[in-house]
C-alpha cells in the first residue's frame, strides 16, 4: 500500500468536482460529520423555504393552500422527484408515511398478489424494522405465511416456488455490504416471487435503476443521504405493471378513488395513489422538497465515484494507522455502500471519545463503529483527520473514561 499523507488528501479536495456543494449545507466550523448515513445535514435553503410555508402558505393561505400550493399533490410530486434518482418513470413512487409502514403495506399486497405461496424470505441481521414488519404480518395472517430469515449466503438458495416475497436491504445498515440488485431480482422473479428492495442506505449515495432492473417493489427513507430532516417521510415504489393488481391493506381515505366524496365503502384509487393512507405531512414534505431539488442538480456518477474512493482511502488508512480495528465492510468498492464499519469490543466508548472531539459517527451494537461518507459535503481531508484522532485515542486509551463508557439511549 502507498503511504498516505495529509497533503495527498488536501490535493484531492482541490480537484474535487463536488467541493462546491459543501457550501449548500449548514456545517459548523471544525465539525467532521460522518453520520450522514443516519441523519443527513441541513441544507441552508431549507429554513427559508420552511419559513415561507409556515408564514405564508399556512399562516396566510390557511386551508386554501391545499389547492393553491398543491399540498395534497406533494406525495406524488416528491415521489416523481425521487424517481429520477432511482431510475423510475413517473407514476410509480409516492412519498408518504414511514419506511416501516410502507414495508407492511407492500408486503401485505405482495402476499395477496402471490396466492398459495407461504414464504417471506429475508436476511438474518437485516435492519430490524424489515424483520419485525414481516414477523408482524405473518402473525396477523396466521398459518398463511411464514418468515424465513437466513444468513446472507443462504438467501438466494432458499427462493423457490413457495416464495411469495423476498425483502432485502440493498446496502446493509451495519456492514455496508451491497447486494447485486440486478442478479438477485432476476433470481427471485425466475421463481415467480416478488422482489422488494429497501433502499434506505443507498438512495442518494449511488445511482439506482429500478425500472431497468425490473424491480417489483421498493421502499426507503429520506433523512439519510437525501437530507430530508429528522423524521422526514419515506417513499415507496410499485412497478406500473403491478398497479392494477396492487391492493394495500391500510385503506385510508386518501387511497380512495374519490376521497372527497366521503363514501361509506372503500374503493381503491387507480395506480400508485392507492398506496396513500392518511393526510400528507405538509411541513415535512416542504423540507424534503428543498433537499431533493438540491441533489437533483448533482451528477450521481460523480457522487458514486467520490463515495467509493473515500471508502477505499479510509480503509487503507485504518490498516496503516489503526490495526487494532477489524474492517467489517467489504474491501471491494463494488460490493460496498457509502459507509465503512469497524469493529472493536470497546466500540461504543471509542465512538464517544471521537464525538467529544467534534468527529461524529455512530455505533451499532454489539461492537460496530460506523463512518458514513456523504460526498456532497464531506471533504477528503476529513478522513485523514478522523483516523489521526482515532489513532491517538487508541494510543492513549482516552476512550476509557466513565462518561464515554456510559451508554446513552440513542447510539
Amino acid at each position: 500500500m502507498t503511504q498516505l499523507t495529509r497533503q495527498y488528501f488536501e490535493e484531492l479536495d482541490k480537484n474535487d468536482q463536488l467541493a462546491s456543494m459543501r457550501e449548500e449545507f449548514c456545517l459548523e466550523k471544525g465539525l467532521i460529520y460522518l453520520d450522514g448515513n443516519s441523519l443527513g445535514v441541513l441544507p441552508k435553503a431549507t429554513a427559508s423555504h420552511m419559513g415561507e410555508v409556515i408564514n405564508q402558505q399556512w399562516g396566510e393561505g390557511l386551508i386554501r393552500s391545499w389547492n393553491t400550493h398543491q399540498w395534497m399533490q406533494k406525495p406524488a410530486q416528491l415521489g416523481d422527484k425521487i424517481a429520477q434518482l432511482v431510475g423510475s418513470k413517473e407514476g410509480q413512487m409516492l412519498v408518504c408515511d414511514t419506511t416501516s409502514v410502507n414495508i407492511f403495506k407492500l408486503a401485505a399486497a405482495a402476499v395477496k398478489m402471490r396466492p398459495g405461496r407461504a414464504k417471506l424470505i429475508t436476511e438474518i441481521g437485516n435492519f430490524a424494522t424489515d424483520l419485525y414488519l414481516l414477523q408482524g404480518l405473518a402473525k396477523l395472517l396466521g398459518d398463511q405465511v411464514q418468515v424465513v430469515a437466513l444468513p446472507r449466503d443462504q438467501v438466494l438458495g432458499a427462493i423457490d416456488q413457495d416464495t411469495a416475497l423476498v425483502l432485502l436491504t440493498h446496502v446493509h445498515f451495519k456492514t455496508s455490504a451491497m447486494w447485486d440488485m440486478d442478479s438477485v431480482t432476476q433470481i427471485t422473479q425466475e421463481k415467480g416471487a416478488l422482489m422488494m428492495w429497501d433502499l434506505s442506505h443507498s438512495v442518494g449515495a449511488m445511482p439506482i435503476n429500478l425500472d431497468a432492473i425490473n424491480v417489483d417493489l421498493a421502499v426507503g427513507c429520506t433523512y439519510k443521504y437525501l437530507n430530508g430532516g429528522p423524521g422526514s417521510p419515506a417513499f415507496l415504489y410499485v412497478a406500473k405493471r403491478h398497479q392494477d393488481l396492487f391492493e394495500q391493506p391500510l385503506t385510508g381515505w386518501l387511497g380512495h378513488a374519490k376521497p372527497f366524496n366521503f363514501e361509506d365503502d372503500y374503493q381503491g384509487a387507480k395506480g400508485i395513489q392507492q398506496a396513500m393512507c392518511g393526510t400528507p405531512a405538509v411541513l415535512a414534505n416542504a423540507a424534503l422538497e428543498v433537499a431533493l431539488n438540491l441533489i437533483l442538480g448533482v451528477d450521481m456518477h460523480l457522487v458514486k465515484v467520490k463515495s467509493q474512493l473515500m471508502g477505499n482511502l479510509f480503509i487503507q488508512l485504518i490498516h496503516q494507522r489503526c490495526p487494532e480495528f477489524e474492517v467489517e465492510s467489504p474491501q471491494d468498492k463494488k460490493q460496498r455502500g457509502s459507509h465503512v464499519s469497524l469493529t472493536h469490543t470497546q466500540g461504543y466508548a471509542i465512538m464517544q471519545a471521537l464525538i467529544s472531539r467534534n468527529i461524529i459517527g455512530d455505533f451499532r451494537a454489539p461492537k460496530t463503529l460506523r463512518f458514513g461518507f456523504t460526498p456532497l459535503y464531506l471533504k477528503y481531508v476529513d478522513l485523514w483527520d478522523t483516523v489521526m484522532a482515532l489513532e491517538e485515542i487508541m494510543l492513549n486509551k482516552s476512550w476509557d473514561r466513565a462518561e464515554f463508557l456510559h451508554q446513552q439511549a440513542v447510539t
